[in-house]
């Protein structure tokens, strides 16, 4: 290859007849603008909230996403059908995780403020310890249980749980909705991580979204009855990030740099998103950052690198492949 970019962006190739590969430049510049798509995205997801009802809101980003990731498939050569061992995985990977989770996280975000709510999901990376500890019979070692408490205290000073007035039905309720998410997300990691897939995620992506879009799209129709919101330029736009920006090219980044570098270095700057989504809601919906949801914030996060540095298997890597779905 010649031309500019050649030997920044591109590595430089001894044979012509050699696939290119990115720099490790390039890769660490796409994993950071992952972080920056899907931290930025949470008052984003808050915004198209004040007129679209959280369900509805959860199909139509479900149903643009497939688009997305359909044409992306497509156009990268990766559009196959999934073979039977991967289906029923494919469908609770779908119901749980997509379906279930983005309902759950858009209707506490009517409820809670989006910078805490982007840390409680993202306490999904605490709960797979114990999860995979029962159900793959995982070795729960000092390191992990140290990380698992951190991060748990960490959870615990989120919620101020010394000074809640635990009469606001709406903090309890948003709380317990984005636990439950993390819960959700943690537990269908286990199950990615434990199966063997036949075909790579971004082949898989398509088909859980087409599942998602189905029981989701129900349910609005069920909850709220028909569409009933103008859909102007501003939020054709907000869709579109959402749909484009974050499940496509942010999840496209990831799937790139996954295969090229470690998955500890992978997941530990991801760790960001949260980061992005306190600083951005604080930014964008001049949402304040209390000392506990700072100190809470750190402490998540240390508990979530404790577990990875200690847990540096590559398989790892199949897990959180996945990470892009919620955000």
């Amino acid at each position: 290859m010649s031309g500019p970019g050649r030997g920044v962006f591109w590595e430089v190739r001894d044979r012509q007849d050699t696939p290119r590969q990115l720099t490790r430049l390039t890769l660490y510049l796409l994993l950071g603008m992952a972080v920056l798509i899907l931290g930025s995205n949470w008052p984003v997801m808050v915004t198209a909230l004040k007129t679209v009802t959280p369900i509805w809101h959860a199909s139509i980003r479900i149903a643009g996403a497939a688009v997305a990731m359909l044409l992306l498939a497509f156009f990268t050569g990766n559009l196959v059908v999934p073979p039977k061992r991967d289906v029923p995985l494919i469908l609770s990977t779908a119901i749980v995780r997509l379906a279930g989770v983005m309902v759950l996280v858009f209707i506490a975000l009517t409820l809670v403020p989006a910078g805490r709510a982007s840390v409680l999901v993202w306490t999904s990376a605490l709960w797979t310890v114990p999860i995979a500890a029962v159900f793959l019979g995982d070795k729960m070692t000092t390191q992990k249980w140290a990380g698992l408490v951190i991060g748990l205290v960490g959870v615990v000073v989120i919620s101020e749980l010394w000074n809640n007035n635990w009469n606001d039905r709406d903090v309890l309720i948003g709380t317990a909705l984005l636990l439950t998410a993390a819960l959700c997300n943690a537990s269908t990691s286990v199950h990615i991580r434990h199966h063997r897939w036949s075909i790579d995620p971004l082949q898989a992506m398509p088909w859980q979204l087409l599942v998602a879009v189905v029981p989701v799209g129900a349910l609005a129709f069920i909850v709220d009855g028909t569409p009933d919101f103008d859909l102007t330029w501003q939020l054709t736009l907000n869709f579109a990030y959402q749909s484009v920006m974050v499940s496509g090219l942010a999840f496209w980044a990831q799937m790139i740099v996954l295969r090229r570098l470690s998955p500890v270095s992978v997941n530990l700057t991801m760790m960001g998103v949260p980061v992005v989504g306190v600083i951005s809601s604080a930014i964008a919906l001049d949402e304040g950052v209390s000392a506990p949801l700072a100190i809470g914030m750190a402490l998540v996060l240390s508990g979530v690198a404790v577990n990875l540095l200690w847990d540096p298997a590559p398989r790892l890597s199949e897990t959180e492949t996945e990470i892009s779905k919620t955000n």
